[in-house]
């Protein structure tokens, strides 16, 4: 039986059931602090034969991501516990998961600020709830060409839990710095295979900041001495001369 609510935003009337959801259903996280949104996406989301699950906050909606392993993550920027844009850096760190920013900010520099953090579409409440699930279908349609993602990585002792940002070295908890963090996360998402400096420095320092490896040598000094890791025998951290860094794949 359709599904009609009607809010402040409009009438939602039910839309055609994406095709790759007809036999199995793709899964939609919704991360957004109120509660009224999140109905209205609910019943929307539903009736268009999708899977929804919900957070409404930064934290909840980052660790929802790493257990459920959504196909897709609405996200609004107005979170009660730390900004959207944060939990989009943070969900980028492991996750190319497309993300569909909603919010009411409408200003371009949040816009453009989101789009250079890894979110896939921006859109502005309040919104017409077709061209909201449209662009949905755009979105999924486009993630079925992306690279799968795991919750946590392991290599021998040392293991990663993307979900809570957690380093464990023989069952203990290291402690990082955001940069050391970042480092490690994104050479675990390339586990075993060579990331070159310029990639490190581009996409945690930012694009002005390509040539400054320096930076990345302190970073990686650091890190190898937490996990007491030799440079010269390492059991994690391997340099590859000239280009970059990987994580040896155990």
């Amino acid at each position: 039986m359709p599904v009609l609510e009607r809010t402040k935003l409009g009438a939602v009337s039910p839309s055609p059931p994406d095709p790759m959801s007809s036999t199995n259903a793709a899964c939609i996280l919704v991360i957004d602090d109120e509660p009224q949104i999140r109905k209205l996406l609910r019943i929307s989301l539903s009736a268009g034969g999708y899977r929804v699950v919900e957070a409404a906050n930064g934290e909840e909606g980052l660790a929802q991501a790493a257990l459920t392993r959504p196909d897709l993550v609405v996200l609004d920027l107005g979170l009660p516990d730390k900004d959207g844009q944060d939990v989009l850096r943070e969900l980028r760190e492991w996750s190319r998961v497309p993300v569909l920013v909603l919010s009411v900010r409408a200003a371009e520099s949040e816009k453009v600020l989101a789009l250079d953090g890894g979110a896939n579409d921006y859109v502005t409440k309040p919104f017409g709830i077709q061209e909201f699930l449209a662009r949905i279908r755009v979105l999924l349609r486009q993630g079925n060409q992306g690279e799968s993602q795991e919750a946590c990585v392991g290599v021998g002792p040392l293991s990663l839990d993307f979900a809570y940002r957690r380093v464990t070295l023989d069952g203990a908890e290291v402690q990082l710095t955001r940069k050391e963090y970042a480092v490690l996360a994104m050479l675990a998402r390339h586990l075993g295979r060579v990331v070159t400096q310029q990639q490190l420095l581009k996409d945690i320092w930012g694009p002005t900041h390509v040539e400054d490896t320096h930076y990345l040598r302190v970073v990686v000094g650091h890190l190898r001495q937490k996990l007491a890791d030799d440079p010269a025998n390492p059991r994690f951290i391997v340099t590859e001369a000239g280009v970059g860094y990987r994580l040896r794949d155990a």
